[in-house]
């Protein structure tokens, strides 16, 4: 009985990490990105300010990288998810 309950109580063990290890997973991607398209950000604006006849051509060069730098916390999601419900 006393080894039955030892096993549980690794099982509940196990799984607290997991949904500590999907949190920090997705809180990190999170962050990250955010980060990334503020620097990204910052650097169109002082790009057009430098060169405001280049602001079509660096704009959508902008949206492109801001959209694959939103593609990571999606993908952290993702796999937090999975570390959630699969593992």
């Amino acid at each position: 009985m006393k080894q039955r309950n030892i096993n549980l109580n690794l099982k509940e063990k196990k799984m607290e990490y997991n949904i500590l290890a999907a949190g920090i997973t997705m809180g990190l991607a999170s962050i990250g990105a955010g980060v990334g398209v503020g620097i990204l950000g910052s650097k169109f604006i002082e790009g057009i300010a430098r060169q405001p006849e280049l602001a079509p051509f660096l704009q959508g060069r902008f949206f492109l990288m801001m959209g694959l730098t939103d593609a990571v916390p999606m993908i952290g999601v993702g796999l937090g998810m999975y570390m959630l419900f699969a593992i």
